[in-house]
């Protein structure tokens, strides 16, 4: 019975970390800055070609393609800077939930004190690492694609407005 319990906890910290992410207002979150910039250990993304991320990431649920309202994980080439920012932006506020799941999962234990009870705390929690990981790779290129874009808007806005070497 305790580790029903536990089962449903886990399921009810889930689903509320989903709403508090979903509420928190997206000004808190700088994908440029510390935490959120790339680290050093990070190698400028050998550690993730490394664990080989982009062979396994698009093998894990996405909440994005469940829920409607949760902003679409997939920026086009010829989209806005903005779009890319906003994507840069939720890879933030995803590894922040993902990071404050790990400790929630000590509770599973508190509830069936057993062996069984410490095995499922330990998966939950360390089932939270590889959509971090996704975040931490996926978040420099969009940060990179945002400034490119960014470039683009300001190179095409400029090209509009520019009267120099017009013929009147």
């Amino acid at each position: 019975m305790r580790l029903f319990f536990s089962i449903v906890y886990i399921a009810a910290v889930g689903v509320l970390a989903h709403f508090i992410g979903e509420a928190l207002p997206r000004r808190w979150f700088h994908p440029e800055r510390a935490p959120y910039a790339p680290r050093v250990f990070e190698r400028d993304g050998r550690l993730y070609r490394a664990l080989r991320v982009q062979a396994w990431k698009d093998k894990l649920p996405d909440m994005s393609k469940i829920s409607s309202r949760m902003v679409g994980k997939r920026v086009s080439l010829t989209g806005s800077a903005e779009e890319a920012r906003r994507v840069a932006v939720e890879t933030c506020v995803a590894e922040v939930v993902h990071l404050a799941l790990i400790p929630l999962a000590i509770p599973v234990y508190l509830i069936c004190p057993t062996g069984l009870g410490l095995a499922v705390a330990i998966v939950y929690g360390l089932s939270n690492l590889p959509f971090i990981i996704i975040q931490r790779y996926n978040r420099p290129t969009l940060v990179t694609l945002a400034e490119r874009l960014k470039q683009r808007e300001e190179r095409i806005k400029h090209a509009h407005t520019d009267t120099i070497g017009q013929h009147r």
